[in-house]
């Protein structure tokens, strides 16, 4: 009885450590500094809404207004940036530009 309860707990504990190690970030491809250039890049964003939002905010954006998808794809919106309102975008590498 007691060597099947110490299986039992050692099963639990791989099965939880094997869920422990699920990513949830948003995919980012690797940085193009040649592409990059030339940002916003049209095509298809991966990015929610609310992922987009994210990005601006940890970028130093604040008061990020409701953002719309493009039809190329890039999720343009307005921000606050250094207390000026700019209008920004946010393309499907995540850059972000200020138009």
């Amino acid at each position: 009885m007691k060597t099947f309860l110490i299986a039992t707990l050692i099963a639990s504990a791989t099965s939880l450590s094997a869920l422990a190690q699920t990513s949830t970030t948003a995919p980012t491809p690797a940085p193009n500094a040649e592409a990059d250039k030339n940002a916003p890049l049209p095509g298809a964003n991966s990015f929610t809404e609310g992922q987009a939002k994210s990005r601006l905010e940890s970028n130093g954006y604040s008061n990020v207004g409701a953002l719309q998808k493009d039809d190329n794809g890039v999720w343009k919106g307005t921000a606050t940036h250094s207390g000026a309102q700019v209008n920004v975008s946010v393309d499907y590498r995540g850059n972000i530009t200020r138009n």
